[in-house]
């Protein structure tokens, strides 16, 4: 009785450590960038001295060189200043839905997963999947993964809305072009419960065999859970963990997150309503194009930012228009 007794303060104390321990890790990586932006400077300042003193023009490069650094940072730290919503600073969620067109829609689906994650791998982000839909020939039909760092829902929230892949399908005999769409839902993973209300009367929750891996429990047991919340219409799913509750408490934080997000966009719509500047994200509107074919163009219809080097965006290389849609906001 006694153990029972100590356990929820337990993991309470264990939540409250990890909580903290977060805040600390944020807080020493704000103290090593402003180091590092002292530094630069401090070298900047070194070289335009030293430049100055001996007259010597084989140290320009090394002044451009400094310069190009600390401006590079400063925009940096500049692009992270624009980050102060409510859950900019948390843990992104993110699903990937792909359009109308089957394969070749499921195609563009896993390659819109795979430039997320090598973005991810570039800023030092972790990726947890929690549920995928495989595509019936190729690809994904949808996919939804935890993204782990600093800002992570701050940056992501960026991508959300309707992507266009226009190319030569690779799985067309007649080499067409085919017009493709997948859809990106970002929303914040919120830790601590938000002053939201869930009944259980306006839940309806369905397990199934889990698809994917999982060891010896996949298509076996009824494990993955997928819980429907009837007001909003909002789905959510998980079957990763390995027993079916810990999937059920995951799609409920899940199911919260989405609740939270969905309450912060109608702010965000009647702030908007007043100043006439009210824009859906619907699945007739996209908010990036990618071209492959004629010829090679990245453009969000956002921002107006382009890119012609697709093959680096393809590889994760998307912090500018990110960037971009930062500074309009």
């Amino acid at each position: 009785m006694r153990e029972e007794q100590l356990k929820p303060d337990f993991y309470l104390d264990q939540k409250n450590a990890l909580s903290v321990g977060k805040k600390v890790k944020a807080c020493e990586g704000r103290l090593e960038k402003i180091n590092l932006l002292s530094r630069l400077y401090d070298d900047c300042k070194g070289f335009v001295e030293l430049s100055e003193e001996t007259h010597d023009s084989s140290l320009d490069s090394e002044v451009e060189d400094s310069l190009h650094a600390l401006e590079k940072k400063v925009e940096e730290v500049k692009i992270e200043t624009l980050l102060s919503g409510k859950y900019d600073s948390l843990n992104a969620i993110m699903t990937l839905h792909s359009g109308a067109g089957g394969t070749e829609a499921q195609d563009w689906t896993e390659m819109l997963y795979r430039m997320y994650k090598m973005y991810c791998e570039k800023h030092n982000f972790s990726i947890k999947v929690l549920d995928v839909l495989n595509g019936d020939e190729a690809g994904l039909k949808s996919i939804t993964f935890e993204v782990e760092g600093e800002n992570a829902y701050g940056f992501l929230k960026a991508e959300k809305g309707v992507h266009r892949l226009v190319r030569i399908s690779p799985f067309d005999a007649n080499a067409r072009r085919h017009t493709s769409f997948a859809s990106v839902e970002v929303m914040p993973k919120i830790e601590e419960k938000p002053n939201i209300e869930i009944k259980p009367e306006d839940l309806k929750i369905d397990t199934y065999h889990s698809s994917g891996a999982g060891g010896q429990n996949v298509n076996k047991t009824e494990s993955a859970i997928r819980i429907t919340h009837i007001p909003t219409g909002i789905i959510v799913s998980c079957q990763v963990e390995r027993s079916q509750l810990q999937n059920k408490e995951t799609a409920m934080q899940m199911l919260y997150s989405k609740l939270a997000e969905k309450e912060e966009q109608e702010e965000l719509e009647k702030l908007a309503s007043l100043r006439g500047e009210i824009k859906k994200i619907e699945w007739g509107s996209q908010i990036r194009s990618y071209i492959f074919c004629p010829y090679t163009l990245v453009k969000d219809h956002r921002t107006g930012y382009e890119e012609t080097n697709i093959s680096s965006v393809m590889d994760g290389n998307i912090q500018e228009f990110i960037n971009e849609y930062l500074k309009k906001l």
